[in-house]
């Protein structure tokens, strides 16, 4: 069978779920090259390198500097961009693979410390490893080179496949744990790239929001919550309309709390799925509000494997299925790769 992309790049493969779309991609018949700060070949937590590794191309390049790899773009059918940070402390990673509560503690604590202004905590080198730069300026620049790129089949097929650019974001169910700049990042990528590409139909943009994303070996701390969260999950799904649950007090508490009653004309909103907030709301709405919409978030949107976000994007990657644009949640990320 003909492989439904022939050769994509994948930002960030190294990562947790940058490996799995890798690995994935391999198994489908895509040629895979990958880049990342380090441009090292993805390792397992316990340091093992599993065979389908050598399969992958490795490059070193920093998202922020287009030079970097703009010499990889024309010859890629797709752009898969996985990079980015809960925490600007970037210790949470190896917490969260090894297993280690007490420097995840720590590095969720320390957040509050450093305050909540990213240009007052950093400047230079430091600021790439703020939520603006990881979590949005990198999916631009990326984004931006690959629409100034010009494939190298261009002169050879007058039939040009649309190329996607597919987006790792982020349901919002993270909050007040989390800093609000994280999701709001998330989503501000999300906007930008929007209207970056609606002016060139020779590429689609896809938003991958998944929740909470789980795999037992690889963050066994996250396991148990996950367990939790798909409970509440279930439980909600199966409480009549109309009865109130404890996501719609949540909801009901946030609006008094919310100081805006309109829409962002820049909001870039999904059609309603499980129990979310109404179109009505501000994209950002802020403080308590915004968290308690968070949080009730999570009681209703049920967590997803690594693996299945994976899948879901190699779907999206397919040239045949240019319906695949926009925002993808768990819900359409279940349909596309026909769990639910």
């Amino acid at each position: 069978m003909e492989p439904l992309v022939q050769k994509i790049l994948v930002v960030g493969g190294n990562g947790f779920i940058g490996s799995a779309v890798c690995r994935t991609a391999l198994a489908r018949g895509m040629q895979v090259t990958s880049i990342s700060s380090s441009g090292r070949p993805y390792r397992t937590p316990k340091g093992h390198t599993p065979a389908w590794v050598s399969k992958v191309e490795w490059r070193k390049a920093d998202a922020l500097i287009p030079e970097t790899y703009a010499d990889i773009l024309p010859n890629v059918d797709g752009v898969v961009h996985t990079i980015g940070t809960l925490l600007e402390d970037s210790g949470y990673k190896a917490a969260l693979a090894h297993g280690d509560i007490p420097k995840l503690f720590g590095a969720v604590t320390n957040r509050s410390v450093r305050g909540t202004n990213s240009l007052e905590r950093a400047s230079g080198d430091a600021r790439k490893g703020t939520y603006e730069a990881l979590n949005r300026d990198s999916a631009l620049r990326v984004c931006e080179t690959f629409v100034a790129s010009k494939s190298v089949d261009h002169d050879k097929n007058e039939n040009i496949q649309v190329r996607p650019f597919v987006y790792l974001s982020a349901e919002d169910i993270s909050q007040p744990v989390i800093p609000a700049r994280y999701i709001e990042t998330k989503h501000e990528a999300e906007q930008r790239i929007n209207r970056l590409l609606q002016d060139h139909p020779g590429f689609r943009a896809v938003f991958i929001r998944p929740s909470l994303v789980y795999h037992a070996h690889q963050r066994p701390l996250i396991s148990p919550f996950a367990a939790l969260i798909d409970l509440s999950a279930s439980l909600h799904a199966k409480i009549p309309t109309g009865v109130p649950t404890p996501s719609s007090v949540l909801r009901k508490l946030g609006s008094k709390f919310s100081s805006t009653s309109s829409s962002s004309s820049e909001a870039y909103t999904r059609p309603p799925t499980y129990d979310t907030p109404p179109s009505s709301s501000s994209s950002f709405p802020s403080g308590l509000a915004s968290a308690l919409n968070s949080m009730a978030n999570a009681l209703v949107i049920p967590p997803i494997h690594v693996d299945h976000v994976a899948e879901a994007i190699c779907v999206a990657l397919d040239p045949r299925r240019t319906d695949v644009k926009g925002v993808i949640g768990v819900k359409e990320m279940r349909d596309l790769i026909g769990w639910s």
